[in-house]
């Protein structure tokens, strides 16, 4: 058997192998070319192919639904609709039924009321099997997605500035970014679908969460699920909103909601005080008549015809009479405080009040914290080294971002800062060409997963202060089990401070007896940056701490670190987050 090598890959295919999907791919380029000059054409004059400008709704009919074993519905009573046509942002807290409500239209789950769709639903991302994984992407169209043509896929993956090359590729040896695409190719694809797209640049770098985000401003009939807040006001033109209380669907993109959310929640702030100051004022109005009731009564009780041999036979009769008027009195303030009670009631039950978050950042005696020069660094079994002649300083009070495409060594800089952290305590230490990491002492605190494997400086120096304690937030969550007792058990964090935290970025108390398995994404990412926050340390290393982090613990989060300035090496992605908050940038 012949095999034909692909330059860049790493790996072989067989030569039939390739002529087959040679020979059948320049079928598939004629035919598109064909069909995007129809397509063209047919737009041109105004002509849409079916179901471009096809339009319903899906109504939402006193949907209510609540997990087996949870006391609390995550929806009750709701009723809205939304139009097919619309690019609809879906915004909320994690854990509030974002993805519980795409599952819930996607029909997996038994629920009350009603929901009334004229639309075929389809879901990103998609859940791929081994097999699919090892298998190229052009082989399980179909599968994935019925009726869908790869002629199609193609003209999306054009859109999406990549090759259709792709397709020809062992699914597995797709980098992030490349999976992403192809799965927004297959979903695009069809006709008449509506498509709930949940969290799509997540794991993506800049440049591909660019692509992504021109993509999908020009699509429209599908429901976003996102925290980007770029990304947000971008693509959608209608926002669904999961409020603390209440559900709401509005006009606008991310931004113009959030100013109509400011405007509501200062209004209804100023409604409620305006209310407790009527409620106090008739409050003493009524506990001054009520005094003047008594007053007056016990006057007619205690009434002397001998000493006050000067009132008319008929004053105990008007004393009772001013008695009644004035208890009259209190009892229609009394009504009236009621209607204030009631008409305050509901004015705060959406308010986003974030609490002030805490950190405590140790201080270091030095200027400089780390220092590298010349870097190369690559994992054990890789000849290729993935950082090349690199140089960089972490300076007290910095907060340094990492900015790069995906693979570029962003994260293996991280653990090998991580590493760093672990070194032993004798002062400011080098490591050259050769030296290994491991049986090193160890001087982390961290409520983190250390890595199995470490990556190799291979050549240069690495320097770090004596006694640096590090901090680390890892991307992966996947390793966290059990409850939250025996996590914090484990890490040596106390159990009630660590619940107020997790309180503090709006977590459900009913999560801390359940097992962190069933958490959303989201919720176990903030167990994690909860875990970093109470470590005191001298560095906090963070790598993409906001990946499925709601928009409201984002500002949080913003405003802690602006407040505190803590010493940080971060890898984040949304743009908004790094203008604030970096210091300096480093491009890898």
């Amino acid at each position: 058997m012949f095999y034909v090598a692909r330059s860049g890959l790493g790996f072989s295919y067989p030569l039939f192998f390739v002529c087959k999907y040679y020979f059948r791919g320049e079928e598939i380029r004629h035919e598109v070319r064909a069909r995007l000059l129809c397509r063209e054409f047919h737009l041109a004059a105004g002509v849409f192919p079916k179901g471009e400008m096809d339009m319903s709704q899906i109504q939402v009919t006193d949907l209510t639904f609540g997990y087996e074993g949870s006391s609390d519905f995550v929806f009750e009573n709701v009723s809205f609709s939304v139009d097919t046509a619309w690019k609809l942002g879906f915004i909320g807290r994690n854990g509030k039924g974002k993805t519980t409500f795409l599952r819930l239209l996607l029909g997996e789950h038994v629920f009350q009321g009603r929901i009334s769709p004229l639309a075929v639903f389809d879901y990103f991302p998609y859940l791929l099997t081994e097999r699919q994984m090892r298998q190229c992407a052009l082989e399980w169209l179909e599968e994935l997605k019925p009726g869908s043509e790869q002629w199609q896929v193609i003209c999306e993956l054009a859109a999406l500035n990549v090759s259709a090359d792709l397709l020809y590729r062992p699914f597995h040896t797709l980098s992030q970014g490349e999976r992403t695409k192809v799965l927004l190719a297959l979903l695009f694809s069809g006709e008449n679908h509506f498509c709930l797209i949940d969290e799509p640049t997540n794991h993506l770098d800049q440049e591909s969460r660019e692509v992504v985000k021109q993509y999908l401003k020009k699509k429209r009939g599908f429901i976003l699920v996102s925290h980007d807040r770029d990304l947000l006001d971008a693509c959608i033109d209608h926002v669904l909103v999961l409020n603390r209380k209440t559900i709401e669907v509005q006009s606008g993109n991310f931004s113009s909601w959030w100013e109509n959310k400011q405007r509501q929640d200062h209004f209804a702030r100023m409604e409620n005080e305006k209310h407790l100051r009527e409620i106090s004022a008739m409050k003493k109005a009524a506990d001054q008549t009520s005094r003047w009731a008594r007053k007056s009564e016990s006057s007619k009780i205690g009434l002397d015809p001998i000493k006050d041999h000067d009132r008319c036979t008929g004053s105990r009769a008007y004393i009772g009479e001013k008695t009644r008027k004035l208890q009259s009195r209190v009892k229609q303030y009394e009504k009236r405080m009621e209607r204030e009670i009631a008409a305050r009631e509901g004015l705060l039950k959406d308010i986003e009040n974030p609490v002030q978050l805490k950190l405590s950042p140790l201080s270091y005696h030095k200027e400089q914290l780390v220092f590298g020069k010349e870097l190369e660094i690559g994992w054990e079994g890789s000849p290729e080294a993935v950082l090349k002649d690199f140089s960089f300083e972490v300076r007290r009070g910095g907060r340094v971002f990492l900015h790069g495409k995906n693979g570029c060594g962003k994260s293996t800089l991280i653990k090998a800062l991580l590493m760093l952290g672990q070194l032993s305590e004798d002062g400011a230490r080098t490591i050259r060409s050769g030296q290994q990491h491991a049986g090193e002492a160890q001087r982390i605190r961290s409520g983190q997963q250390r890595a199995d494997v470490a990556p190799e400086i291979r050549f240069g120096q690495l320097q770090s202060g004596s006694g640096l304690i590090v901090s680390y937030v890892n991307q992966d969550t996947s390793f966290l089990r059990g409850k939250i007792r025996e996590f914090c058990q484990s890490q040596g964090l106390d159990e009630s401070l660590f619940c107020t935290l997790l309180r503090q970025l709006d977590m459900e108390r009913e999560q801390f007896t359940k097992n962190m398995e069933e958490f959303s994404d989201g919720q176990k990412k903030k167990v994690l940056l909860a875990a970093s926050l109470m470590t005191p340390a001298h560095l906090y290393l963070w790598d993409e701490p906001l990946n499925y982090i709601d928009v409201f613990s984002r500002m949080q989060i913003e405003e802690l670190l602006l407040s505190c300035q803590p010493t940080m090496v971060i890898i984040e992605h949304d743009v908004r987050f790094r203008e604030k908050i970096a210091t300096r940038v480093i491009e890898l």
